[in-house]
Formats: C-alpha cells, sequence, structure tokens
C-alpha cells in the first residue's frame, strides 16, 4: 500500500466541498500494477459516488486492480446503487478504506460484503486523515444535529467592535474573502437579532460559484424589520427565523415574503437552542456557521453546542471597556468552568491570522 494513492484520493475528495451536504466528501483512486488507471470523488450529493465516479473513467479493466478510497464504500441503495456492487462488478482484487462509516445502513457491512465477495479489505489505511475530511458528516450521522462552528473576527485586544459599536471593518479583505468559503462550506449561516438590527447582513455566499447558505435567524420577541435585507431576498435565498411568540400578523407577511417560521419554546428568556437544533436536523441542516455575535456566542458555549471556533485576529487594538466582546453574558466565576478548546490550525491570511480550534 502506498500513501500517496490516498493522499490523491483526499485532494478528490476535498474538490466537492459544499456540494455534497448532507453527504459525505469521499475520493477514490483506483490503482493497477503501479499505475492509476481511474480515479474520482463524489461531486454532489444525489449524483454518484466516488467508487462509481472512478470505475467509469477507467482507462483499462479493473480486474485484479485496487481501490483506494478514502470512506468504506456503501452497501444499500439511496439516490444511487451500492458502490459495493460495482466492485465486485468489475472483479476488483482489493479495496483500501480510510474512515470507517458510521451510517447504520453500512457500518462495517460494506467491508464485510467486499470480503464475502472474496475481495481482499484494509481498513484504517490513513484513517486519521481521512477522518478530518468529515466531521460535520460524522457528527450529524451520529447525532442527528447540526455541527456547529462559532466564527468572530477580533482585534489583538479581543474586541468584535469599537465602543460605538462599529465593526467594519476588523479584518483586510483577503479574510473577509476567506469567510466567504466557509459560507459555501457549511449548509447554515446562524445570527441573532441583534446582529441583524445593527448590521443588516446579507448573510450570502459571495465566493465565485459559491453556494448561499440556508440563513437562520434567532428572534425571540420577533424584532426582525420587514425592510431588512434577511427579509426582502428571503423569496430567493432559503431564510428560517426561529421565534418564541405567536404573533399572527407578522408572521403571515414574513411567510408571505418567503420566511420559513419555527416556533420554538423559550428557555431561560430565549430560544431553546437545544430544541431548536433537534428541528434544524430534522430539516436537513448538517452544519452551522454561527456568526451571531457576543449575546448568542455566549448562549450556544453554555449549551455546550459548539464543535469548532474559527478566530480571525486583526492586528489592531480598539480598546474601551464598553467595547463588545466575543462572548458576552455573565461569564464564568472561575478559570476551570472555562469551556476548552484544542488549537487545530494556524494560518496566515496576509496581515491577519486565523486560528482555527476544536472543542475538547
Amino acid at each position: 500500500m502506498e500513501r500517496k494513492y490516498m493522499e490523491r484520493a483526499i485532494e478528490l475528495a476535498k474538490r466537492a466541498r459544499g456540494f455534497t451536504s448532507p453527504n459525505p466528501m469521499v475520493g477514490a483512486v483506483i490503482v493497477k500494477d503501479g499505475r492509476v488507471i481511474g480515479e474520482g470523488y463524489h461531486e454532489r450529493c444525489g449524483e454518484l459516488h466516488a467508487e462509481r465516479n472512478a470505475l467509469a473513467s477507467l482507462t483499462e479493466s479493473a480486474e485484479g486492480a485496487t481501490i483506494y478510497v478514502t470512506l468504506e464504500p456503501c452497501c444499500h441503495y439511496g439516490k444511487t446503487p451500492p458502490c459495493t456492487e460495482a466492485i465486485i462488478e468489475h472483479k476488483l482484487a482489493k479495496v483500501v478504506i480510510g474512515s470507517r462509516d458510521p451510517n447504520p445502513l453500512v457500518s462495517g457491512k460494506g467491508a464485510a460484503i467486499l470480503r464475502k465477495a472474496g475481495i481482499e479489505v484494509v481498513e484504517d489505511f490513513m484513517r486519521e486523515e481521512c477522518d478530518a475530511i468529515n466531521p460535520i458528516f460524522f457528527h450529524y450521522i451520529t447525532t442527528k444535529r447540526p455541527y456547529v462552528a462559532m466564527k468572530y473576527a477580533m482585534t489583538m485586544d479581543g474586541k468584535i467592535a469599537t465602543r460605538t459599536g462599529a465593526s467594519r471593518w476588523i479584518t483586510g479583505e483577503a479574510a473577509r474573502n476567506h469567510v466567504q468559503t466557509l459560507r459555501h462550506a457549511y449548509k447554515g449561516i446562524m445570527v441573532g437579532i441583534g446582529t441583524v438590527l445593527a448590521d443588516n447582513p446579507m448573510l450570502n455566499c459571495r465566493m465565485q460559484g459559491g453556494i448561499d447558505p440556508v440563513r437562520i435567524v434567532c428572534d425571540t420577541h420577533l424584532r426582525i424589520p420587514m425592510d431588512c435585507q434577511i427579509v426582502q431576498t428571503a423569496d430567493t435565498i432559503e431564510t428560517i427565523l426561529a421565534t418564541s411568540t405567536n404573533e399572527k400578523e407578522k408572521i403571515d407577511q414574513l411567510i408571505k415574503k418567503g420566511v420559513q417560521i419555527l416556533q420554538i419554546p423559550e428557555k431561560d428568556g430565549c430560544i431553546d437552542l437545544n430544541l431548536l437544533m433537534q428541528t434544524l436536523g430534522e430539516k436537513g441542516i448538517d452544519s452551522i456557521l454561527l456568526e451571531g455575535g457576543g449575546r448568542l456566542n455566549d448562549s450556544f458555549l453554555r449549551e455546550k453546542l459548539i464543535q469548532k471556533a474559527y478566530v480571525y485576529l486583526a492586528p489592531k487594538i480598539f480598546g474601551g471597556e464598553d467595547a463588545k466582546t466575543p462572548v458576552e453574558g455573565i461569564g464564568v466565576s472561575l478559570p476551570e468552568q472555562s469551556a476548552n478548546f484544542k488549537l487545530q490550525q494556524i494560518q496566515q491570511i496576509e496581515e491577519d491570522i486565523l486560528l482555527e480550534y476544536i472543542a475538547k
């Protein structure tokens, strides 16, 4: 077995970032006598899986060949037929698997079917690298709740706005463009009503060829203005508003504009976030980029609903005891009560720095 073939499969899988939800990103490379004779990846949800795309690209017979695939091949009928069938039909001799599939419809069954057909199966090859492609899929398939990534930009002294509330711009253009790649990669984007009232954002994806995320607004008391950009464009970009009120006249107006309304009970004076996550998961929202401001960030952290954090750090200092910070609320009493994260990656984006953390 050679790492370069699985590395190529991982590279292929990543090309589909943002296009496969709620499916995983998967890549496959077929090797025969030391030569790559086919490769492919799962390009979009509902289209052929990586293995079938790789087989469709064959330059010669795959009989006796080895396929490197980043995730265990599926063995069930969904929107596409099982990949195990195609592997067996093409008489491959060996299957090298990176990640195990926690989907109950697969979960070891794919590997077992291949072995029963007389095919050699190697599992967990470069598993850590392959697992790193699909944290969203693994979380969603096992919990049925969205994978939540908190994102904010702050100054060196931890401010997300000046004392007057001005926040445009903290980071440079390159960092702001990088944010658009995240909006493309995550199924939904969420803010609180405070952000809508303060900034009147569009929350769309401005990356060329990108997909707009589903916009989700937490608005406990239904304060959203009818003339804000989000409401005015709800007929073209999927928009969900979660509220705890039953103000029929305004709800009807919002629905006519194309806004989907989720009525979620209150908990401690704001929307019950755990119930909201369950409801959004049931609607097929597998991931959320949380751009919500200090209060919403605090609420998510207190409920332990954050899986990842993107922190953009700008080489600026605002100062001011009244200037807003990324997490508000009353905070913890003691250091040992903190929400803890593990540093995953550091990236310099021109003058700014992106820190990526995963929750412990």
